[in-house]
């Protein structure tokens, strides 16, 4: 069953734990928690001394609210629930590859994207967790070459 979602058509649960939005999205976007499947999420909030190169460690009492909070919204659908992506990384995923497969690979590495991670480049909803193709943005500063990959057919 996939997640509910907000009447906006929000992957973000309604409710939003202002612990996550206060300590994740201080350094990258507060991913919506429906994206990863709950064991994901379970090797994230164990390993924040380590998070993808960087210490993010929390007190105690904080991974274990924000931990539980992602467990509990964690994606239990198909797409998302099968198969844990390689290192937990939601852009390695098979669903995030075949949404972005018609890319050219090096508009992750240009300065108005920086990388796959940085859904807000291009997703003018992420913050809220809406990613439909109709809220795509071409990155100010991206070079133009890249445009048709926005160009709707």
């Amino acid at each position: 069953m996939p997640p509910a979602l907000a009447d906006s058509g929000s992957a973000m649960p309604r409710q939003i734990l202002p612990a996550y939005q206060q300590e994740c999205a201080a350094c990258h976007l507060a991913y919506p928690p429906g994206m990863l499947p709950a064991p994901s999420w379970n090797r994230i909030m164990g390993g924040l001394e380590r998070h993808y190169g960087t210490d993010a460690s929390l007190d105690e009492a904080s991974v274990r609210q924000i931990g539980a909070w992602l467990q509990t919204h964690a994606g239990s659908y198909k797409r998302v629930s099968s198969v844990a992506p390689p290192q937990d990384r939601i852009t390695r995923s098979p669903w995030f590859e075949r949404k972005h497969r018609e890319l050219d690979p090096t508009i992750w590495k240009q300065g108005a994207v920086k990388s796959a991670a940085n859904c807000m480049a291009c997703h003018s909803g992420a913050e809220k967790g809406r990613f439909d193709d109709d809220e795509l943005r071409f990155p100010a500063g991206l070079d133009a070459r890249y445009r048709r990959h926005w160009e709707q057919d």
